[in-house]
């Protein structure tokens, strides 16, 4: 067992708690509060004039799929050969001892949802796994996690210069509305089959129509990648057709259409703000998006897009908003529990509870307000793999 006492206690599920306690027993957090009753024979953590908090999460990025200090030969990102690719998978294409992995992991982050790029109109599948590991299968917290979808210029880019669709919007949404329908089609087929195999051919397996079915079957949401506002309502009105769930991924235009945002009530994942304006749906790109987004009552997630930015700095953007207006405990929430509940993956990590795994990350200072904040521990799944 470790016992961590003596800390500001940040529980992300209530009240900090002062000079608190948090118990951790294998894999999981068995006791959290003022005092916790500890075996004599735990190992102590003396957290003294530290933050004690869970483990960092970003809902989106790239982290293990593009690798550090290489580049054709680490970059697995995008399946750029055919603009619908929904049965590839991120789990086949991380580099589990990428060193930004580690890193993250030193910075205090302890889980990634990590996937597939935005070349593609659907990209494949992303999974949540934990910031530390030899073999992704290890790693893996919730497979599959969502599927990803773009918007907006990333797929007309890639495949206009291939003089082949999608060439334009239109094109994005029709080739994203055809998979849809005949997922649909594809999933009624295999009911009919079963409910009477006698009667009902027995349908072929096509392997992009089974990656599907999760989407349709709301198990998993699309994942949408949409920087500008006529994107974002784009990717909502195709969800609404087909009924099937959806997260806003980027949401760079979000703060000038908040009001309707409300109105739909689904997550939103900010970024990546940090850096320059490199394309025109970036224009109005502002680290003021998270405060008006979350002022207008909005759950939102501060993201990385690793490796755009750096995992390592996903504090440090939470900063930046903070800088902007966002209230700090907002900005907490946008690292820790709000990503865990907007990526589904909420039952298990994003805050300091009972029966949640023994995510832990202590810091030295504020990694928030503080430039020169230090990790002292990051704890994953009860195991320190950082000391500092």
């Amino acid at each position: 067992m470790i016992l961590i006492k003596n800390g500001l206690v940040k529980t992300m599920a209530g009240e900090d708690i002062e000079n608190g306690q948090v118990l951790l027993d294998g894999s999981k957090i068995v006791a959290v509060g003022k005092e916790v009753n500890a075996p004599a024979d735990a190992q102590v953590i003396d957290a003294a004039g530290c933050i004690v908090a869970p483990g960092l999460v970003d809902g989106h990025c790239h982290i293990g799929l593009e690798e550090a200090a290489i580049q054709f030969e680490g970059t697995d990102g995008n399946e750029c050969t055919d603009p619908v690719t929904p049965q590839v998978r991120a789990i086949d294409a991380i580099q589990p001892m990428d060193e930004t992995i580690a890193q993250a992991a030193a910075a205090g982050v302890t889980t990634a949802v990590t996937g597939p790029g935005s070349g593609n109109v659907v990209g494949g599948t992303f999974v949540a796994v934990k910031m530390h590991g030899k073999r992704v299968d290890d790693m893996i917290l919730k497979y599959p996690a969502a599927m990803k979808c773009a918007f907006g210029e990333n797929p007309k880019r890639v495949y206009g210069t291939q003089k082949k669709m999608p060439m334009t919007r239109m094109g994005t949404s029709a080739l994203l509305r055809d998979l849809l329908a005949r997922t649909v089609e594809y999933d009624q087929a295999w009911k009919d089959y079963k409910a009477d195999p006698k009667n009902n051919k027995k349908p072929a397996i096509d392997v992009k129509l089974e990656a599907m079915l999760p989407v349709i079957h709301k198990e998993i949401p699309l994942k949408a990648h949409a920087h500008r506002a006529d994107d974002i309502f784009t990717a909502l009105r195709i969800a609404k057709e087909f009924d099937v769930d959806i997260t806003l991924d980027h949401c760079t235009e979000g703060h000038l259409i908040a009001d309707e945002l409300v109105k739909e009530g689904k997550g939103c994942l900010v970024g990546p703000t940090l850096g320059d304006k490199s394309k025109f749906e970036l224009k109005n790109k502002s680290f003021d998006t998270p405060r008006v987004l979350s002022e207008a009552g909005l759950n939102i997630c501060i993201i990385t897009d690793a490796p755009v930015i750096p995992l390592e700095y996903l504090s440090l953007c939470a900063g930046l908003a903070v800088n902007a207006g966002l209230p700090e405990e907002e900005a907490w929430k946008a690292i820790t529990i709000n990503p865990a509940v907007i990526t589904g993956i909420s039952d298990r990590v994003g805050s300091l509870e009972v029966g949640k795994d023994a995510d832990v990350a202590i810091f030295r200072g504020n990694p928030i307000t503080d430039l020169q904040y230090t990790v002292a521990y990051t704890i994953i799944d009860g195991q320190i793999v950082h000391k500092g």
